[in-house]
């Protein structure tokens, strides 16, 4: 094969989203069109901070042209840092210079996309890096309201995950718990909640301004349960962010980490990013343990099934959107790489508009960070103010109306008085 402009480096970091191997199928296909040939790394970095020169794969048109339509990563990927500790990047380094690299196209989150501005930086000149931004938590903050791919393809699948729990709910008078992936954002959560008509949906914006906790949670979901009960129906699907468990933070959970009732729950742990590794926390049990444990102080009994969401969205085949979408996100890569800019920065690469815009790294990255600034969910514009007004939640004018505030009470056997101080916080 040609090399006459060189080698590139395909390497993917990070968890999987739908739309991997597009962004795979593209670079390579356009990269040897420019007579570039195209090294694919397995395991992201992880072979590559041993400084390994055996797992990687030359990729071919005929590998790569039909892997579009196919979720999951045929190069597979891994959470490897290799910025820590700093000798881990000499060791990518040497094996890039050792087999000839001269670009770089990571396809990745935030963490990825660190990594590569530091190849960039490290090269010094010699390795031209371009980053595809990926994640189906849609909280990468692209210009304007352009979604990281993955993220439309997640929704789609999970709408059609809820629809069917939302009947199997009704059918057997029964409330779901969901958990959605997110971490920082709640744009997931929202994004299915909103699409399927969940009962409601709760996300971490709501609490940006303040810590909540585990009762606060349960009580807005209590709310919703009572509010259904006096309309006759005895069902509902909640959907939750995983990231209200960082919006909870340690300190929401202290008392049950000195109790030492948080091991019935997974362990805490930290990832080689930094994050808390929220999949080892039970949090929907966590959540259905507690909820029936106040739902029991009000006289309530109700089946409660808890349900993690996230796995079964990240290696979906990708729907048209994102095979579109990921098709010019890699031949963006590629036209990058191959300009004089990619000659003076590192950078982001972006569809605006039908137009490649590369975003440079040192414009993208916090410093002290080196993250991403997270894109959250606007919770005073109008797609979220929309979501509230079709969610199941207790509202002031349910505790200031008589007649509303009467059946609400009969629910749970109060008073009118003791349920408006009971839950009037909610409604603040």
């Amino acid at each position: 094969m040609s090399t006459g402009n060189g080698k590139l480096a395909l390497v993917v970091g990070g968890g999987p989203a739908p739309g991997i191997n597009g962004v795979i199928s593209a670079v390579t296909i356009e990269a040897i069109e420019q007579d570039i040939e195209v090294i694919g790394f397995l395991d992201g970095f992880k072979w590559l901070v041993e400084g390994s020169l055996n797992h990687n794969i030359a990729l071919t048109i005929d590998e790569v042209k039909r892997i579009n339509l196919r979720g999951g990563s045929m190069l597979r990927t891994s959470r490897t840092n290799p910025t820590k500790p700093p000798e881990l990047m000499k060791n990518v380094l040497d094996v890039f210079h050792k087999m000839g690299i001269t670009k770089l196209v990571t396809i990745g989150g935030d963490d990825t996309a660190y990594s590569g501005s530091q190849v960039y930086k490290h090269a010094a000149g010699s390795i031209r890096v371009a980053h595809v931004p990926k994640t189906i938590d849609n909280d990468l903050p692209l210009p304007g309201s352009t979604p990281t791919f993955g993220f439309e393809t997640a929704r789609q699948v999970g709408v059609g995950i809820i629809r069917n729990l939302a009947e199997d709910a009704r059918t057997t008078s029964r409330w779901y718990i969901i958990i959605s992936m997110g971490r920082a954002a709640g744009h997931l959560a929202l994004g299915i909640g909103k699409a399927s008509a969940a009962t409601l949906t709760i996300i971490p914006e709501e609490f940006s301004e303040r810590k909540t906790t585990l009762d606060e949670i349960c009580d807005i979901i209590i709310g919703s349960i009572i509010k259904r009960r006096a309309k006759g129906s005895n069902y509902g699907v909640a959907i939750l962010a995983e990231g209200l468990l960082e919006s909870i933070g340690k300190e929401g959970l202290q008392e049950m980490i000195e109790s030492g009732a948080i091991d019935r729950y997974g362990e805490i742990t930290i990832d080689p990013h930094g994050h808390m590794r929220l999949g080892e926390v039970e949090f929907g049990r966590m959540i259905k343990d507690r909820l029936n444990a106040r739902l029991k102080d009000l006289g309530l009994s109700l089946t409660l099934i808890d349900k993690d969401l996230g796995y079964e969205l990240r290696c979906a085949d990708p729907i048209p959107f994102d095979a579109e979408y990921t098709r010019d996100l890699g031949y963006g890569a590629v036209r990058f790489l191959l300009s004089e800019e990619s000659a003076k920065y590192g950078a982001i690469v972006s569809i605006v508009g039908g137009k490649l815009v590369p975003l440079p790294f040192e414009t993208m990255l916090d410093k002290e960070t080196r993250r991403m600034t997270t894109r959250r969910v606007n919770v005073e514009g109008e797609g979220y103010q929309c979501a509230r007004r079709y969610m199941i939640r207790l509202e002031k004018k349910d505790l200031n109306e008589p007649a509303r505030l009467a059946s609400l009470a009969t629910q749970v056997k109060m008073t009118p008085e003791a349920f408006r101080e009971r839950f009037a916080y909610l409604t603040k």
